[in-house]
């Protein structure tokens, strides 16, 4: 049995793919005059919006930034949702005294105001964020932060995402990694990065702790 659970946040526990991808549709329509399709912004679903940002243009990070910040906080709370089954699979883990933690590239003051606004933030025993690392998904500086927050080694620790970025993460952290279906990214390609669980919702998580 595992000891603790960590979650990725968006796509995983929250549904904010939407808000995600017309955040960047006008970014780029105002700074690029493109606009790029779904299958181009979603596979770099998981990694720091910098980043993400510095692929397109390295020379206007700053000021697309801002755009997206900008757009995205102005639009959150309308354009997410919980995902199904997110808060029973929380309460029925937390009833069993496991510890839960977030994982997410998303910046502090977003992911806490997405878990606020679904009653969700007070389950969990640790958030980490891009403002607590140096390193980002997929180096396992994230967990390893969580681990060392929640006194587990990762080899206790399942770690729940739905991207590549979340599977090599906690694969080079030495934690198990479970993939959700429901993800945006192309399944099979995401397969192909061996994660050691793959679950239909987030309940079948619940499986890992049924008494034997």
């Amino acid at each position: 049995m595992f000891k603790a659970v960590l979650f990725d946040l968006d796509g995983t526990l929250i549904d904010t793919n939407n808000l995600i991808l017309e955040s960047y549709k006008h970014t780029f329509k105002k700074h690029l005059d493109y606009i790029p399709n779904d299958n181009e912004i979603v596979k770099y679903f998981g990694e720091p919006l910098k980043i993400t940002l510095s692929r397109f243009d390295s020379e206007r990070i700053e000021e697309m930034y801002r755009t997206y910040v900008e757009y995205n906080e102005m639009n959150h709370d309308s354009m997410v949702k919980e995902m199904d089954y997110a808060r029973e699979t929380l309460e029925e883990l937390k009833s069993k005294g496991i510890l839960l933690g977030v994982v997410t590239s998303k910046r502090r003051i977003m992911a806490e105001r997405g878990l606020r606004l679904f009653n969700l933030l007070d389950y969990f025993d640790v958030v980490i964020t891009p403002e607590d690392t140096v390193k980002h998904k997929p180096d396992p500086e994230p967990i390893l932060k969580a681990c060392e927050k929640l006194k587990f080694e990762p080899k206790d620790v399942l770690f729940v995402g739905d991207s590549n970025f979340d599977i090599l993460c906690g694969k080079n952290a030495g934690a198990k990694t479970c993939l959700v279906k429901y993800t945006m990214l192309d399944l099979e390609e995401l397969l192909k990065f061996e994660p050691d669980f793959v679950i239909e919702d987030l309940r079948d998580i619940l499986e890992f702790f049924k008494a034997p």
